[in-house]
């Protein structure tokens, strides 16, 4: 998107790329391309000041008459800071949105994963994209809504998407105290799907083109069900051997820790121990990775890998992807009658309605052949 961007310096003068200091009025539309001024409609304003020394910016939208106006206010306020005044807020604690977001963005980077950091700063930049209120005690109910019209209709974003990204802003503004704008149906609505499993015909053609070392990875994520972080850090100390075990650890020397900072433990089948024992007869003793690559560092590819074999194996590889051995795992353990309390601890999940996602029908010959005895 092109921008139109109002700069306040430190000494609180407006900045307007392209015009002289001293000139603030703003010409609608208009952008420098390479030197050159272009009219752009499609443009948007930014403002940007800096609150010590974080530099802070802020979407106001594509008016330019409400830019400008919003420009002016920033402005005065930054002068009266720099001319010693006390600003006092209409309500005695008002924050900036801009400031709030990289506030809470600062915190999310030291206590949350890259991941998480990644999706909250999506969600925070297209909130500050819609939303124009200078104020984060300014947000109302109205704001959130046109939040999620614009997720879905600017960005076009999936259903799906409009509920992760809404549920991330309302995460942010509950953090700084704000609670009970919306109610449970101004939430974004999605249809939760099936989840897909992966085929016994399916695995059997995908493992018969694997190596030896690819069929050890796979049979690795089908046979633990353990996500695609938590095999990149498993380490040897991780795998009992002796008790048929794996578990999922905290992995401070690395950095690494298990989601929801859970560690658990998974039983793990006596074809699955055969494999790894030949395994670590060839492994590099002076490595701690299961599964290393140069330099002892954790295997980033299992999913570029995994798609390379079903190619080879004539297979669709856009319907293979390493969460489906995941499902896999868990339909399986269900179908053959383990608890949902035990699956769900061998899944680390946090709770129990995220495991009964996978408590699918049996599509199997034999359930067939149990529909025919009964109708028999």
């Amino acid at each position: 998107m092109q921008r139109h961007q109002a700069s306040p310096n430190q000494q609180g003068n407006a900045l307007l790329p392209g015009r002289p200091r001293g000139q603030w009025s703003l010409r609608p539309d208009v952008v420098l391309v390479n030197g050159a001024p272009e009219r752009h409609a499609e443009g948007a304003y930014y403002l940007e000041w800096r609150e010590g020394s974080k530099r802070v910016r802020l979407s106001v939208g594509k008016d330019a008459a409400d830019a400008g106006a919003r420009r002016q206010r920033k402005e005065a306020e930054l002068n009266a800071v720099n001319s010693g005044a006390a600003i006092v807020p209409e309500n005695g604690n008002d924050r900036s949105v801009a400031a709030a977001v990289a506030d809470y963005l600062d915190e999310t980077k030291l206590t949350k994963k890259p991941k998480t950091l990644a999706a909250y700063s999506t969600a925070l930049s297209y909130f500050t994209e819609s939303c124009h209120k200078l104020n984060i005690e300014d947000i109302d109910r109205k704001d959130l809504l046109k939040f999620h019209a614009f997720l879905r209709d600017d960005k076009e974003q999936a259903p799906r998407s409009c509920w992760n990204k809404f549920a991330n802003v309302m995460s942010f503004l509950k953090a700084n105290g704000i609670r009970g704008l919306v109610g449970k149906n101004d939430w974004p609505r999605f249809t939760e799907e099936e989840p897909e499993v992966y085929e016994t015909k399916e695995l059997d053609k995908l493992f018969a083109k694997c190596d030896a070392e690819e069929r050890l990875w796979y049979e690795f994520f089908l046979m633990t069900g353990m996500r695609e972080q938590e095999v990149m850090y498993t380490y040897w100390s991780d795998i009992n051997l002796a008790a048929s075990t794996v578990r999922v650890s905290h992995k401070p020397d690395r950095g690494w820790t298990p989601k929801a900072y859970k560690e658990r433990e998974i039983p793990i089948p006596t074809k699955l121990v055969k494999s790894l024992k030949a395994w670590k007869a060839k492994a590099n003793r002076d490595c701690n990775l299961l599964f290393p690559t140069g330099g002892c560092r954790p295997k980033l590819d299992f999913l570029d890998c995994l798609k390379a074999v079903a190619e080879r194996a004539k297979l669709d590889a856009d319907g293979f992807w390493l969460h489906k051995f995941r499902a896999t795992f868990a339909t399986k353990c269900l179908w053959a009658g383990v608890d949902l309390r035990t699956v769900q601890q061998w899944l680390g999940h946090s709770d129990m309605e995220s495991t009964m996602r996978y408590l699918k029908p049996s599509r199997s010959q034999q359930t067939r052949d149990k529909v025919n005895e009964i109708f028999a």
